[in-house]
């Protein structure tokens, strides 16, 4: 079945229905339009109809395409407004008001550049005095799409500042674009487009997910569009791989082959796991559900739907050792097809991974929506007799269909990024990689994020803000590896080798009990200082960034783009010295180096803050912090 946007294309444009003219959300009533760039308006019109359209003072002729599209192009503008747009045809009219031309700032990312001005330092104050008329806020409805969208299924719509446009848009891109709007005198637009949990590859378009690294997922993606049990069946022998890795299980002894050898206890109720015993309240990770029944011969031969109610967050799922469905949204009822076949007579096993990351756990339900419904019409309830099983937390998260949730391919960048079309902007501020942590090759993954943004805005030279991530874990008192760190070392590598970007630290911002530390005005100001400096080349500042690691007799000297301080001491802390295993160094600062104490002991490379929780001295002059990195000794 074509996907649903499609489906509203065809029909459309076989109606012939005559339909009035409209302007696309992101040049509507408050817009704010990139000043010193080409101007690309847009907006959707009966299929072929001749418009007129008009822009500050200047008229173009437009006439919309077979699927009812129009584009008008009018020279660029210096900063100014308002301005009204109008589009006008035989159908009738459409127009924007109070728009003006300054500087768009796109601010993307997941839950940390979702987080809003009402959970952040002095959401109160904050809030309340919330009031500027030239400065102007966006934030686009969460949605997805199977396809590239040229419209917005969910609409957005401009803001002038207020509290009530505030406090739910994004804090970090809130405090930025404010501070921005402080120094540069212009109107300036704020388009908040951000979701939680989300990975990088859900913000490209497909082939630009390839060139990052992950063709196989994409493989798998367009497999699912055209024979979903197949797919399944194979995104299943990803997931086996995966586990085997992880514990060494023999191929065909996996708990969906052989569940007998687990250890087993009966669900207390079918309820998010917080609620069986005070111990799982503060239970975040992965548990084994089984549930067996028994069917006659004639109702094995019959078709089935397999309906488990909601799973917080994430399940993988098998009957009778076959996969069926894995889907990654802890708000979602799970619905899984069973084929003629797939059913025995006597015994049969649904057996359910279950992976909490946070919060509120398990299956959730509700019991009466547990059940086998057969294709006869009839039903087998399955709302109690199950079991579980704890899995050691070590082996970590698993892989997750590309299909479902907010952890697939593109289908965010479909429904939220492309039917922003060719829109001018003045660049993007992006806070975004805890979904990719644990997974190598960030670095390549960014890139090609970048270059399908630039492509899509026809920008070559589209500025960059990214935001290191900040601390949050236990904090450690010996040197181990840490994911998180590798994560962030990647954003810094991916920087460095991009001269239109820059790294913004944020590691001393963390809090190590909540991943989402509220202290965004600081993420804010460092987003604009470093804004400054990338976007409009005035006073701004960006942090310190490491350039090489040498030898220097028996000591290691790490050689920085600025010069260097050290907060509440003499020496900074968080220097490690690695050959086959890390430890801990003596460190002192010198100007733009740090000249690391060698211990006799072999070197070959060395860390910084390497840990998901670091505690941090080392500064440049501006108070920005030195980045998490690792470094090969020369």
């Amino acid at each position: 079945m074509p996907p649903r946007s499609l489906l509203i294309v065809i029909a459309f444009a076989a109606s012939g229905a005559a339909a009035a003219p409209t302007i696309d959300p992101q040049f509507g009533d408050h817009s704010v339009i990139q000043r010193g760039r080409p101007v690309v308006l847009s907006g959707t019109a009966a299929p072929s109809e001749r418009l007129t359209v008009n822009f500050a003072n200047e008229s173009r002729r437009a006439t919309a395409d077979t699927n009812g599209r129009w584009e008008a192009r009018f020279p660029a503008r210096s900063a100014g407004g308002p301005f009204t747009i109008r589009a006008s045809g035989a159908e009738g009219s459409a127009s924007s008001s109070d728009v003006a031309v300054g500087d768009v700032w796109l601010c993307s990312g997941q839950s940390n550049m979702e987080y809003p001005v009402r959970r952040a330092l002095n959401s109160d104050g904050e809030v309340q005095n919330a009031g500027d008329a030239g400065l102007r806020l966006m934030k686009v409805p969460q949605q997805m799409a199977d396809l590239p969208a040229r419209s917005f299924a969910k609409l957005p719509s401009w803001k002038p500042t207020s509290p009530d446009a505030v406090k739910d848009f994004s804090a970090a891109c809130y405090f930025m674009a404010r501070e921005l709007r402080a120094s540069e005198k212009v109107p300036i637009g704020a388009i908040d487009d951000s979701w939680g949990a989300t990975p990088v590859r859900e913000w490209m378009d497909e082939a630009s997910v390839r060139a990052g690294g992950e063709g196989a997922i994409v493989d798998l993606m367009q497999l699912h569009r055209t024979n979903p049990p197949q797919a399944l069946r194979a995104f299943g022998d990803v997931w086996g791989a995966w586990w085997r890795s992880k514990t060494n299980d023999a191929p065909s002894a996996e708990p969906w082959r052989a569940s007998d050898r687990l250890g087993w206890k009966a669900v207390p109720e079918i309820s998010y796991w917080d609620a069986w015993a005070p111990e799982w309240k503060t239970f975040d990770g992965a548990v084994w559900f089984r549930r067996r029944f028994t069917l006659t011969p004639g109702e094995a031969a019959h078709g089935a739907t397999l309906s488990l109610g909601v799973f917080d967050d994430m399940d993988q799922t098998w009957v009778n050792g076959v996969p069926v469905g894995g889907t990654n949204d802890w708000s979602a009822e799970r619905y899984y097809a069973l084929p003629a076949g797939g059913l025995h007579a006597g015994q049969n096993e649904v057996l359910v991974y279950v992976r909490d990351n946070w919060g509120p756990g398990g299956m959730a339900g509700p019991a009466e929506k547990v059940r086998l419904a057969l294709s006869d019409g009839t039903a087998k309830p399955l709302g109690d007799g199950w079991q579980f099983s704890v899995i050691d937390n070590a082996v970590g998260p698993p892989p997750t269909p590309p299909w479902s949730g907010v952890t697939g391919v593109s289908m965010i960048y479909n429904a939220m990024i492309a039917p922003l079309g060719p829109l001018g902007l003045k660049g993007v501020a992006w806070y975004q990689g805890e979904a990719d942590v644990g997974e190598p090759g960030y670095d390549r993954r960014l890139a090609a994020w970048m270059a399908n943004w630039r492509a899509q805005f026809r920008d070559p030279q589209l500025p960059f803000l990214i935001v290191g991530l900040a601390g949050w874990g236990t904090p450690q008192s010996e040197p181990k590896e840490s994911g998180w760190a590798a994560l962030i070392d990647e954003q810094r590598i991916a920087v460095g080798r991009d001269r239109r970007t820059a790294l913004i630290s944020a590691i001393d911002l963390g809090e190590w009990t909540d991943i989402h530390p509220a202290n965004k005005q600081e993420v804010g100001r460092r987003l604009a200082l470093a804004a400054r400096s990338l976007a409009y080349g005035s006073d701004g500042k960006i942090g310190p960034l490491p350039l090489n690691a040498t030898r220097a007799g028996n000591a290691v000297i790490v050689r920085f783009t600025k010069r260097l301080r050290v907060l509440s001491g003499s020496r900074p802390t968080g220097f490690e010295l690695c050959a086959q295993t890390c430890r801990f160094a003596d460190a002192r600062v010198n100007g733009d180096i740090v000249e690391i104490a060698g211990d006799g002991a072999p070197v070959t490379r060395v860390r910084y803050a390497w840990a998901d929780y670091p505690i941090v001295n080392l500064y440049d002059e501006d108070m920005l912090p030195a980045p998490v990195f690792e470094l090969p000794v020369q």
